[in-house]
């Protein structure tokens, strides 16, 4: 079977390397880690703090960078999540690729507003403690002051953009949706991931993984497994993938 396209969409300070990382594990997917401005390779740039904007960018890197004859998978995790939904209302206006599914994770649904905010705090100190208690993650990089004076712009402006984002309509996509949430994740609740359901026209599962809100970290097959099911039952059901 040919490869499925598998777009990846950062969650806040994280960069396309990530992604990228994980192409050794799967030969069922070729993988398109998204690097936005402010971060890797794009360090120097501005980064975005509007979903919207931020998600017209990633539609122009991917006509661009990718193949527009393959079965896509658009996948983003919390930041990523909703940039990944805005992307795949883009994607699906264009007519951009045959087929389309999407993937979120570890997110409540685009019209849930985030119930806590880490960008109001001014200071730095108290601005990484509560990313780092929201995500229950803590990145090594920031606990060097070099590092964090480097690293935490990017990481403001991506908090700012995921918690003032706001829908532009209540439209749903037209693409299926698969829904994963880590089984102990403190930040986003079980009731959260399931108000997806109103997200697409079409079919959307739902799925639990083992782990708190970054629970890829550890392990991704778990997660690459999961991709894979979803991909085959939307196949058989002749859902666009």
């Amino acid at each position: 079977m040919e490869k499925i396209q598998l777009i990846c969409l950062p969650f806040a300070g994280g960069g396309a390397s990530i992604f990228n990382e994980w192409q050794p594990q799967t030969m069922q997917f070729d993988i398109y880690g998204v690097q936005l401005p402010g971060r890797e390779k794009r360090f120097v740039e501005t980064p975005y703090t509007c979903v919207h904007e931020a998600a017209q960018h990633v539609v122009e890197l991917l006509i661009k960078d990718t193949d527009k004859t393959k079965l896509t998978v658009i996948f983003g995790h919390s930041l990523g999540a909703v940039l990944a939904f805005e992307v795949t209302r883009l994607v699906e206006q264009q007519q951009l690729y045959p087929n389309v599914s999407l993937v979120v994770s570890g997110s409540p649904d685009p019209w849930t507003p985030r119930s806590s905010r880490a960008s109001d705090e001014v200071d730095d100190d108290s601005f990484v403690e509560k990313v780092q208690a929201f995500s229950g993650f803590t990145h090594t990089a920031l606990e060097e002051p070099m590092m964090r004076e480097l690293l935490l712009p990017t990481l403001r402006a991506d908090v700012q953009m995921h918690e003032d984002y706001r829908p532009q309509n209540k439209t749903p996509v037209q693409s299926p949706i698969l829904v994963l949430r880590g089984d102990v994740d403190e930040l986003v609740s079980k009731y959260d991931v399931q108000q997806w359901q109103h997200a697409s026209s079409e079919r959307v599962v739902f799925s639990e993984l083992s782990g708190g809100h970054m629970y890829f970290m550890d392990d991704i097959q778990p997660l690459l497994a999961e991709l894979s099911d979803f991909v085959k039952d939307a196949m058989m059901l002749g859902e666009e993938v």
